[in-house]
Formats: C-alpha cells, structure tokens, sequence
C-alpha cells in the first residue's frame, strides 16, 4: 500500500493516538470532513480546499494541516461522512429483492443530496467503515440464495452503476432535475428533420411522448435488474 493510500487508510479506520498531554485539540475529523462536505454540498468538489475548509472551521490552514496531510486524504474523509453508514436501526423487510430495491433509494437519495461524491468515488481507492457497510448490507441481503460471492458482489456494484448513472444524468440536467424530459426535447427535435433515417427510433420515440409517465429511466433500470437476479436466483434453486 503506497504513502498517500496508508495514510488515507489510518485517517478512515484508525488508530487515532490522541495526545498524551497539552491542550485540548480543538478540531476532530469528523468536524473537517463536514466541514468539507458542507462546502461541496453547496459549491461543488472543485471549490474544496484546504484552505477554505481551515476558514469554514476558524482556523489556519497550518493548523488544519495537523489532522489531514492534503486534499486527497481530505475527500476520503469526506466520502465516508457524506454517505455514512448503512442505517443500522433499520430492520429487514421482506426477501432479497426488496431489501435490494430499498437499499438502492436510499443510495440514489444519498447520491442526489451530495451528488459531488460521484467524481470522488471513480477507480481504485480506499474506501471507509461507512461506505463498506453499504455493500456489506448488499451482499449480506442475497445470502441464501444460491448466487456465489463473485456474483453477490458483482450484484451490488451493478446496482451501485445504475445510482450513479442516474445521478449523473439528473446533474447535468441541472436544478430543473429531468434528464429524460430535456434528452427529449433535443431527440425531438433531430428527429422531426431527419426522422427518415431511423424509423424504430421515431416510431418508439412517438409512442413514449404519449405516455404518461416522465423520467422513468430509474425505475425501469432498477427494476430490470432486480428481474434479472430474479432469473439467476431461481436456475439456481433449479
């Protein structure tokens, strides 16, 4: 494990030594990590520093720099508080598939209220306490049902791909939040000029601007995926 991985590693899981004698610290990481969090929940990743963060907690950033290395080491913190832990007051309800499909509301609500955390979660990184206890409460739903741990696991990421595609899609959207309402008003409009060239694609697109329902990519993506472990789960009990 590289320099900067063990030391995010010893900031989100421990030990932390505290000092023997002399003053009572006056910060703790929990306060810096929402600190950080606050700032991205309002401004976005990019305007976090370390700087700033040392202002929003009324200190100087040499001071700051007693508790968290650099911005790195601060994200990971931050991550780990923004989605916290699975709420384990919670009690299981029903079987697996509405365990599951309760789980990924309750990530897709995370991830929309600090939509940030999806540039701060891509590729290989240490992940904390909090966030484990979300795939461990993943996975731990499909014991039982015949799926082997490779494929328990890989449930639970494809889940997790699903959220967070959705959550891109209703960030860019902006504050108005519909995706699939603004994609269609620019397919729309590409497709009244040239149509002609994709017939299934008019012909589909006509029939769900007829529909009732809006923004219903997140449902049916869900709901698609819980279909298909469905699937696996009964050949496996065959």
């Amino acid at each position: 494990m590289g320099g900067e991985h063990a030391e995010v590693a010893r900031l989100l899981w421990g030990p932390h030594p505290k000092p023997a004698r002399g003053p009572r610290p006056t910060l703790d990481l929990d306060r810096i990590a929402r600190a950080g969090t606050e700032i991205a929940d309002a401004e976005g990743l990019a305007e976090v520093s370390m700087q700033r963060v040392a202002a929003r907690l009324g200190v100087t950033k040499m001071a700051l720099y007693r508790y968290v290395p650099g911005k790195a080491e601060l994200v990971a913190l931050m991550v780990d508080a923004a989605i916290g832990p699975y709420p384990a007051a919670e009690e299981r309800r029903g079987g697996w598939r509405e365990e599951l499909e309760d789980w990924a509301r309750r990530l897709f609500t995370v991830f929309r209220q600090h939509s940030w955390a999806l540039d701060a979660t891509v590729g290989p990184r240490i992940m904390g306490p909090g966030e484990l206890s979300w795939l461990e409460r993943a996975v731990s739903a499909l014991d039982g049902t015949g799926l082997s741990g490779a494929e328990r696991m890989d449930a639970a990421v494809l889940l997790v791909g699903h959220v967070r595609g959705i959550t891109q899609q209703a960030r860019a959207a902006g504050p108005s939040g519909h995706p699939e309402a603004q994609l269609g008003a620019v397919l729309g409009a590409l497709l009244q000029t040239h149509g002609e060239r994709f017939p299934a694609l008019t012909a589909a697109f006509a029939e769900a601007a007829r529909s009732e329902g809006q923004d219903q990519a997140w449902e049916f993506g869900l709901q698609r995926i819980l279909d298909g472990l469905a699937t696996l789960i009964d050949q496996r009990a065959r």
